[in-house]
Protein backbone atom coordinates (compact mmCIF):
# COMPACT_ATOMS: atom_id res chain seq x y z
CA UNK A 1 0.00 0.00 0.00
CA UNK A 2 1.37 3.34 -0.77
CA UNK A 3 1.92 5.51 1.90
CA UNK A 4 1.15 9.02 2.31
CA UNK A 5 4.79 9.99 2.43
CA UNK A 6 5.59 8.47 -0.65
CA UNK A 7 2.18 10.41 -2.11
CA UNK A 8 3.86 13.59 -1.33
CA UNK A 9 7.28 12.65 -3.01
CA UNK A 10 5.82 11.65 -5.77
CA UNK A 11 3.85 14.98 -6.38
CA UNK A 12 6.71 16.86 -5.34
CA UNK A 13 8.65 15.42 -8.07
CA UNK A 14 5.65 16.24 -10.72
CA UNK A 15 6.49 19.48 -9.25
CA UNK A 16 9.85 19.52 -10.06
CA UNK A 17 8.85 18.95 -13.76
CA UNK A 18 7.12 22.04 -13.70
CA UNK A 19 8.50 24.12 -12.00
CA UNK A 20 11.83 23.16 -14.40
CA UNK A 21 9.52 24.11 -17.31
CA UNK A 22 9.07 27.38 -16.16
CA UNK A 23 12.75 28.23 -15.54
CA UNK A 24 13.81 26.94 -19.00
CA UNK A 25 11.28 28.79 -20.61
CA UNK A 26 13.20 32.03 -21.47
CA UNK A 27 15.90 29.77 -23.58
CA UNK A 28 14.21 31.24 -27.16
CA UNK A 29 14.88 34.68 -25.30
CA UNK A 30 18.64 33.64 -24.57
CA UNK A 31 19.16 32.12 -28.20
CA UNK A 32 18.16 35.04 -29.81
CA UNK A 33 20.82 37.41 -28.01
CA UNK A 34 23.17 34.40 -28.56
CA UNK A 35 22.24 34.47 -32.23
CA UNK A 36 22.10 38.72 -32.77
CA UNK A 37 25.03 39.15 -29.94
CA UNK A 38 23.04 41.62 -28.58
CA UNK A 39 20.33 41.90 -25.31
CA UNK A 40 18.48 44.66 -27.23
CA UNK A 41 15.55 45.89 -25.25
CA UNK A 42 15.24 42.85 -22.94
CA UNK A 43 15.22 43.83 -19.20
CA UNK A 44 17.67 41.85 -17.07
CA UNK A 45 16.06 42.76 -13.51
CA UNK A 46 13.60 39.79 -13.40
CA UNK A 47 15.66 37.59 -13.46
CA UNK A 48 18.12 38.62 -11.13
CA UNK A 49 14.63 38.59 -8.98
CA UNK A 50 14.21 35.05 -9.53
CA UNK A 51 18.09 34.56 -8.17
CA UNK A 52 16.53 35.75 -5.00
CA UNK A 53 13.43 34.07 -4.95
CA UNK A 54 15.33 30.52 -5.39
CA UNK A 55 18.07 31.81 -3.08
CA UNK A 56 15.62 31.91 -0.67
CA UNK A 57 13.87 28.53 -1.21
CA UNK A 58 16.82 26.94 -1.50
CA UNK A 59 17.18 27.84 2.26
CA UNK A 60 13.63 27.15 3.27
CA UNK A 61 13.95 23.29 2.05
CA UNK A 62 17.30 22.72 3.63
CA UNK A 63 16.38 20.68 6.82
CA UNK A 64 18.20 23.59 9.46
CA UNK A 65 14.74 25.30 9.00
CA UNK A 66 12.13 22.67 7.53
CA UNK A 67 12.53 19.29 7.76
CA UNK A 68 11.51 16.93 4.68
CA UNK A 69 11.40 19.72 2.14
CA UNK A 70 14.59 18.55 0.37
CA UNK A 71 12.11 18.91 -2.75
CA UNK A 72 12.04 22.17 -2.39
CA UNK A 73 15.25 22.98 -2.48
CA UNK A 74 16.42 20.45 -5.36
CA UNK A 75 14.04 22.63 -7.66
CA UNK A 76 15.21 25.92 -6.89
CA UNK A 77 18.80 24.68 -6.71
CA UNK A 78 18.30 23.92 -10.55
CA UNK A 79 16.33 27.35 -11.23
CA UNK A 80 19.62 29.29 -9.17
CA UNK A 81 22.20 27.29 -12.01
CA UNK A 82 19.34 28.44 -14.81
CA UNK A 83 19.11 31.86 -13.68
CA UNK A 84 23.05 32.07 -12.95
CA UNK A 85 23.15 31.08 -16.98
CA UNK A 86 20.84 33.57 -17.90
CA UNK A 87 22.85 36.53 -16.61
CA UNK A 88 26.09 35.32 -17.41
CA UNK A 89 24.66 35.44 -20.95
CA UNK A 90 22.75 38.65 -20.46
CA UNK A 91 26.33 39.88 -18.57
CA UNK A 92 28.57 38.67 -21.62
CA UNK A 93 25.98 40.42 -24.81
CA UNK A 94 25.24 43.72 -22.87
CA UNK A 95 29.07 44.98 -23.72
CA UNK A 96 27.67 48.31 -25.25
CA UNK A 97 25.75 48.44 -21.64
CA UNK A 98 27.73 49.83 -19.13
CA UNK A 99 25.06 50.76 -16.53
CA UNK A 100 23.69 47.28 -17.74
CA UNK A 101 26.85 45.37 -15.97
CA UNK A 102 27.10 47.79 -13.39
CA UNK A 103 23.78 46.89 -12.22
CA UNK A 104 23.97 43.26 -12.29
CA UNK A 105 27.07 43.40 -10.43
CA UNK A 106 25.81 45.21 -7.61
CA UNK A 107 22.31 43.86 -7.64
CA UNK A 108 23.94 40.29 -7.23
CA UNK A 109 25.91 41.63 -4.52
CA UNK A 110 22.78 42.99 -2.70
CA UNK A 111 20.93 39.90 -3.06
CA UNK A 112 23.84 37.55 -2.00
CA UNK A 113 24.67 40.02 1.33
CA UNK A 114 20.94 39.66 1.91
CA UNK A 115 20.65 35.92 1.84
CA UNK A 116 23.69 35.77 4.01
CA UNK A 117 22.33 37.96 6.51
CA UNK A 118 19.17 36.00 6.84
CA UNK A 119 21.09 32.63 7.03
CA UNK A 120 23.28 34.53 9.80
CA UNK A 121 20.01 35.57 12.07
CA UNK A 122 18.41 32.09 11.24
CA UNK A 123 21.43 30.24 12.48
CA UNK A 124 22.56 32.36 15.21
CA UNK A 125 19.58 34.89 16.08
CA UNK A 126 16.67 32.34 16.06
CA UNK A 127 16.68 29.17 18.32
CA UNK A 128 13.26 27.89 17.75
CA UNK A 129 12.14 25.67 14.47
CA UNK A 130 8.92 27.85 14.32
CA UNK A 131 11.08 30.94 14.57
CA UNK A 132 12.87 30.02 11.48
CA UNK A 133 10.34 28.76 9.66
CA UNK A 134 8.45 31.41 10.07
CA UNK A 135 10.93 34.45 9.44
CA UNK A 136 12.66 32.40 6.13
CA UNK A 137 8.68 31.54 4.73
CA UNK A 138 7.75 34.79 4.93
CA UNK A 139 10.40 36.42 2.98
CA UNK A 140 9.83 33.18 0.53
CA UNK A 141 6.18 33.57 0.60
CA UNK A 142 6.57 37.55 -0.52
CA UNK A 143 8.82 37.16 -3.36
CA UNK A 144 6.51 34.12 -4.86
CA UNK A 145 2.92 35.78 -4.71
CA UNK A 146 4.93 38.87 -6.13
CA UNK A 147 6.02 35.75 -9.03
CA UNK A 148 2.39 34.54 -9.53
CA UNK A 149 1.18 37.95 -9.52
CA UNK A 150 3.16 39.83 -11.73
CA UNK A 151 0.93 38.61 -14.91
CA UNK A 152 -2.00 40.56 -12.99
CA UNK A 153 -0.50 43.55 -14.02
CA UNK A 154 -1.81 43.12 -17.96
CA UNK A 155 -4.77 42.72 -16.39
CA UNK A 156 -6.49 46.03 -16.36
CA UNK A 157 -4.99 46.85 -20.21
CA UNK A 158 -6.95 43.79 -21.57
CA UNK A 159 -9.91 44.78 -19.56
CA UNK A 160 -9.70 48.68 -20.86
CA UNK A 161 -8.59 47.01 -25.21
CA UNK A 162 -10.91 44.18 -24.52
CA UNK A 163 -7.84 42.11 -26.12
CA UNK A 164 -5.94 39.54 -24.69
CA UNK A 165 -2.94 40.31 -27.30
CA UNK A 166 -0.74 40.90 -24.78
CA UNK A 167 -2.00 38.16 -22.14
CA UNK A 168 0.77 35.50 -21.45
CA UNK A 169 -1.42 32.33 -21.67
CA UNK A 170 0.58 29.86 -21.37
CA UNK A 171 2.32 31.47 -18.50
CA UNK A 172 -0.62 31.47 -16.54
CA UNK A 173 -1.63 28.29 -17.15
CA UNK A 174 1.40 26.37 -16.84
CA UNK A 175 1.81 28.81 -13.79
CA UNK A 176 -1.52 27.72 -12.35
CA UNK A 177 -0.66 23.86 -12.91
CA UNK A 178 2.65 24.63 -11.03
CA UNK A 179 0.97 26.56 -7.64
CA UNK A 180 -1.64 23.65 -8.04
CA UNK A 181 0.88 20.58 -7.78
CA UNK A 182 2.63 22.67 -5.19
CA UNK A 183 -0.35 23.58 -3.34
CA UNK A 184 -1.12 19.50 -3.04
CA UNK A 185 2.14 18.52 -1.76
CA UNK A 186 1.86 20.96 1.32
CA UNK A 187 -0.96 19.61 2.70
CA UNK A 188 -0.09 15.66 1.70
CA UNK A 189 1.44 14.18 5.36
CA UNK A 190 2.94 16.85 6.66
CA UNK A 191 1.71 20.53 6.32
CA UNK A 192 4.11 22.93 4.76
CA UNK A 193 2.28 26.28 5.77
CA UNK A 194 4.49 28.12 3.54
CA UNK A 195 4.55 26.29 0.59
CA UNK A 196 1.08 26.60 1.10
CA UNK A 197 0.41 30.21 1.53
CA UNK A 198 2.54 31.14 -1.38
CA UNK A 199 0.98 28.52 -3.41
CA UNK A 200 -2.54 28.79 -2.96
CA UNK A 201 -2.35 32.38 -3.01
CA UNK A 202 -0.83 31.94 -6.83
CA UNK A 203 -3.64 29.30 -7.32
CA UNK A 204 -6.24 32.25 -6.81
CA UNK A 205 -3.87 34.66 -8.59
CA UNK A 206 -3.60 32.21 -11.73
CA UNK A 207 -6.95 30.74 -11.62
CA UNK A 208 -8.00 34.86 -11.97
CA UNK A 209 -5.45 35.34 -15.41
CA UNK A 210 -6.89 32.40 -17.25
CA UNK A 211 -10.66 33.87 -16.47
CA UNK A 212 -9.99 37.23 -17.53
CA UNK A 213 -8.21 35.47 -20.84
CA UNK A 214 -11.54 33.42 -21.60
CA UNK A 215 -13.65 36.28 -21.01
CA UNK A 216 -11.80 38.74 -23.20
CA UNK A 217 -10.37 36.40 -25.34
CA UNK A 218 -13.45 36.19 -27.99
CA UNK A 219 -13.21 39.99 -28.85
CA UNK A 220 -9.39 40.12 -29.46
CA UNK A 221 -8.75 41.76 -33.13
CA UNK A 222 -7.80 39.12 -35.81
CA UNK A 223 -4.36 40.36 -37.36
CA UNK A 224 -2.49 38.74 -39.84
CA UNK A 225 0.43 36.70 -39.29
CA UNK A 226 2.94 39.35 -40.12
CA UNK A 227 1.74 41.99 -37.60
CA UNK A 228 1.34 39.44 -34.53
CA UNK A 229 3.07 40.71 -31.90
CA UNK A 230 6.20 38.23 -30.72
CA UNK A 231 5.14 35.23 -28.56
CA UNK A 232 5.74 36.08 -24.81
CA UNK A 233 7.90 33.63 -23.24
CA UNK A 234 5.41 31.49 -20.61
CA UNK A 235 7.87 32.23 -17.12
CA UNK A 236 7.81 34.30 -13.94
CA UNK A 237 10.56 36.08 -14.90
CA UNK A 238 9.55 37.20 -18.63
CA UNK A 239 6.25 38.83 -17.78
CA UNK A 240 7.98 41.93 -16.30
CA UNK A 241 10.80 41.78 -19.34
CA UNK A 242 7.86 42.12 -21.61
CA UNK A 243 5.95 44.78 -19.53
CA UNK A 244 9.14 46.79 -19.62
CA UNK A 245 8.98 46.46 -23.59
CA UNK A 246 5.70 46.99 -23.81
Amino acid sequence: MVSAAQIRNGVGIVGNVISFFLFASPVPTFWRIVKNKSVEEFQVYPYIATVMNCMLWVFYGLPVVHTDSILVTTINGVGLVVEAIYLSIFFIYSKQQKNTRRNIILLLLLEIAAVVAVVLITLFALHTTFAKQTFVGVLCDAFNIAMYGSPCLVIGKVIKTRSVEYMPFWLSFVSFINAAIWTSYSLIHKLDLYVLISNGMGTLLCASQLIVYFVYRGSTPKVKDAEKPAVVEFSPSAVAAAEDRV
